[in-house]
């Protein structure tokens, strides 16, 4: 009797310490898939598609109809062999890819446009080494069905102009059936894709070509936007598009000077601000910037580059927005843009996704807390309810 008493005994110190250990082991893990999985839900939820003119008369079988709503995003950054760091890799890959797919949950968007630099290092990456960045990248970002996914190439992609080569450029219009000059009309609306690194103007092999493509879609969108009475014979044998004015999806953005009017949070910092753009290799040159417009006429313009959001205005009625970088490794406050298109107007709402320092300030708190328990259960640190005991009953024997 007495020796089943005292193992009772001995076994209660041990069942506080499994049960202990087991309330820590609860309270890390809800940390970290809080951190890691659901704090994407909560942020990416409060995201809603804007209203677009006229959206607010249409019944909800209408809209859905005439509608299209358009998720884009901009230099994703996949890191490489050769820079990337696994660690680094393993960390801003999740990051991606637990955004981009719980924002295809739960906003549901009709197509996905990513605006260039999807890779770090397809400019210089073997064939081997392309494969393994392209594997990765499928399954980041991959897709149902009933969605659909267009990339722009970007510089890091196939290299700077000096960089570019035709074995590259035809590398990645392979995997993601890109083409400058191509023209994707989805529900009437029309968008042109452009290899903006092959608009350097010096008539190299791949900037002519891309040059050529561009003109001839100019040409048949021109035409198509004719009104009936106004007869060209140029015209004539021309294809027939939806008379929708272009909206121009590319990597480069438009000439600019500098970011030193652009506002907003994820905007540059004040210290970047200032510094002046060097055309053909932050912006498109002033010559390529002229022909693009004239060309096309957008109504919108959607590039990347930066990895800073941008608003700008061409000629006082063309609006350009810059989208930032979607990879927490170039922004603390990644973000993309959701937009509400029609054949005759657009609405542009940006989502932000979760803030990392913020994340940051959860680890450390939990850290924090989690050594105070720990201390606390070891009695290295005393409550204070019974340090204030200790002090009471110390007074009371004096």
């Amino acid at each position: 009797m007495l020796s089943s008493s005292s193992t009772t005994v001995k076994n209660l110190p041990l069942k506080r310490r499994l049960c202990f250990l087991l309330k820590l082991v609860c309270f890390v893990s809800s940390v970290l898939i809080f951190c890691e999985f659901l704090i994407y839900y909560v942020v990416i939820f409060q995201c809603r598609w804007p209203d677009v003119k006229g959206g607010t008369h249409m019944s909800e079988k209408e809209t859905s109809a005439s509608v299209l709503k358009a998720m884009i995003l901009a230099d994703t950054h996949l890191l490489g062999e050769i820079k990337g760091h696994w660690l680094d890799k393993l960390r801003r890959e999740w990051q991606m890819e637990r955004s981009f797919q719980t924002a295809l949950w739960l906003l549901q968007p009709d197509i996905v446009f990513i605006l260039g630099d999807v890779f770090d290092e397809g400019k210089w990456s073997s064939p081997q080494a392309w494969a393994d960045d392209v594997r990765r990248f499928q399954k980041m970002f991959r897709y149902p069905v009933s969605m659909e996914l267009v990339v722009i190439v970007g510089n890091h992609d196939i290299g700077f102009h000096y960089e570019m080569t035709t074995y590259k450029v035809n590398r990645f219009e392979k995997v993601f059936n890109f083409t400058s000059g191509k023209l994707i009309t989805r529900k009437g609306i029309n968008f042109v894709l452009v290899n903006s690194v092959a608009m350097e103007g010096d008539g190299c092999a791949v900037c002519r070509t891309t040059e050529a493509k561009l003109v001839a879609l100019s040409h048949k969108l021109n035409c198509s936007q004719q009104k009936p009475n106004h007869s060209n014979k140029g015209c004539s044998d021309v294809e027939k598009l939806p008379a929708s004015e272009p909206i121009l999806l590319q990597h480069y953005p438009l000439y600019r000077k500098s970011d030193a009017e652009c506002t907003g949070e994820d905007s540059a910092p004040p210290e970047e601000k200032n510094i002046p753009f060097k055309e053909k290799y932050d912006v498109l040159s002033q010559e390529a910037s002229q022909k693009l417009l004239w060309w096309f006429q957008p109504r919108l313009i959607l590039s990347g580059h930066t990895h800073s959001a941008c608003e700008v205005l061409h000629a006082g009625k063309v609006p350009e927005i810059s989208v930032p970088s979607f990879s927490w490794r170039n922004r603390n406050n990644p973000s993309f843009i959701m937009g509400s298109i029609t054949p005759t107007d657009f609405s542009l709402q940006k989502c932000f996704l979760p803030y990392e320092s913020r994340v940051f300030i959860i680890y450390c708190a939990a850290g924090a807390l989690l050594v105070i328990l720990v201390l606390a259960h070891v009695q290295l640190l005393t409550p204070p309810f019974y340090f204030a005991q200790r002090l009471i009953s110390k007074h009371k024997a004096v």
